[in-house]
This record gives C-alpha cells, sequence and structure tokens, in this order.
C-alpha cells in the first residue's frame, strides 16, 4: 500500500534551519522514497512499510543528533500526490 506523508519539523533551537536541513538530507538519503521538499513541510512517498521504518529511524536519529523537536504529519493511504 501507498502512503503519502505530509511532515513538518520544528526543532527547539535557535539555528533550525540548519537541522531541518540535515532532516530533509538524511530523509532524501532513502532510496525507495520520494521526498518533495517544500517551504512549510516535506512530502514523502513511498510503500507504506517503507515510509514508516525511515520515519521511526529518522525521529530517533534527529533526538539523538539535535534534542527535542516537534514533528507534524499527515498521513494519505493510497494517495500518490505531486
Amino acid at each position: 500500500m501507498i502512503v503519502t506523508v505530509d511532515i513538518s519539523m520544528y526543532p527547539l533551537h535557535v539555528n533550525f534551519r540548519e537541522l531541518v536541513q540535515d532532516f530533509i538530507a538524511k530523509l532524501e538519503s532513502y532510496q525507495h522514497l520520494r521526498v518533495h521538499p517544500g517551504p512549510t513541510s516535506t512530502v514523502i512517498i513511498g510503500e507504506y512499510a517503507s515510509v514508516m521504518e525511515a520515519i521511526t529511524e529518522l525521529l530517533a536519529w534527529s533526538h539523538s543528533e539535535h534534542g527535542q523537536a516537534v514533528f507534524v504529519t499527515k498521513f494519505i493511504l493510497d494517495y500518490e500526490a505531486v
């Protein structure tokens, strides 16, 4: 099943732009996902299990590398946006 996820990251740091860019770069390293960064959020498209695995790994990575952040997501099943 395909899932489209719209995700926004709000790091609790002064240098938030750099942390968001790091998160997007790490997300783009997943070859099996389509990643479309935008001005306020990033759209991720892929097989459900792959997307969920990537998000799980990246949330843990983000917390361990940068500390606390707020993530806002929207999930749309069986829809390929963009």
